[in-house]
């Protein structure tokens, strides 16, 4: 499993046992009202909104929330301006990062996105200067594990996702950015839960990552994803498993 992967699992874990329940509310609510704003309120011609949609009903938020954050998108309703802006730089060891984020005063996040990478050593770089590693996606993120893998992959693949990984944290699916709604709609319909469902930006390229630098790299993405400006934290790193799960006892 590539490093990135097991990024999202750890951050998945320990979104649960940290309880941020409010956090992630308040990063789907605003890529609805992003996603509305930039292609419109109708979900089936807005496949970024589909997309948010499908997050925010694996998440639990609830649908008069999901209405009025589109609504605020459209215009319907008054309401603060977000802008939504990535910063790309590099981390310890010269991992490729993109920090996505959706804020109402910009030279805030700058300043705490640009704080977090000089803490742990990284560079704040130009727009353009890593994006050209990553390809959006979809993913889907459910629970279960190896003795689940059969029943996903037949769903998923049925459905039209490129890839599907195991870990005993979950399983992973993997979808070309317009086939994140049809494929999550596709595993419910087989029975499966879904835990997550996002657009992310996944690496097409890793970087081996020593063990001399993983654990202040690791510290710098758990950082830069607590910001309260970061809707999402993007990295083409690859670590060893063993050295990974000695590392996620230290965050």
């Amino acid at each position: 499993m590539s490093g990135h992967s097991k990024w999202a699992n750890i951050k998945h874990r320990k979104g649960a046992q940290d309880a941020k329940r409010a956090k992630v509310f308040a990063r789907l609510i605003r890529e609805l009202t992003i996603a509305a704003r930039h292609g419109g309120g109708d979900p089936a011609a807005n496949p970024r909104l589909r997309a948010a949609v499908s997050g925010a009903r694996a998440n639990n938020v609830p649908n008069d929330t999901v209405e009025k954050a589109i609504k605020r998108g459209t215009g319907e309703i008054e309401g603060t301006i977000i802008e939504e802006i990535a910063y790309e730089g590099y981390g310890p060891g010269g991992v490729a990062v993109i920090v996505e984020c959706a804020t109402d005063n910009k030279n805030r996040t700058t300043a705490e996105v640009r704080h977090v990478f000089t803490k742990y050593n990284g560079n704040l770089g130009a727009n353009g200067c890593v994006s050209f590693i990553f390809d959006r996606k979809g993913q889907i993120r459910l629970e279960g594990g190896p003795a689940d893998l059969d029943r996903v992959m037949e769903a998923a693949i049925e459905a039209g996702a490129e890839d599907v990984e195991a870990d005993d944290g979950g399983i992973t699916v993997t979808t070309a950015m317009g086939d994140l709604h049809a494929v999550g709609e596709a595993l419910r319909a087989a029975g499966l839960e879904v835990a997550e469902a996002e657009l992310a930006m996944v690496p097409t390229t890793y970087v081996k990552v020593a063990e001399s630098e993983a654990l202040g790299l690791m510290k710098m993405l758990t950082h830069m994803d607590d910001l309260d400006d970061v809707t999402r934290v993007s990295a083409n790193f690859d670590i060893d498993e063993a050295l990974m799960a000695r590392i996620e006892e230290k965050l």
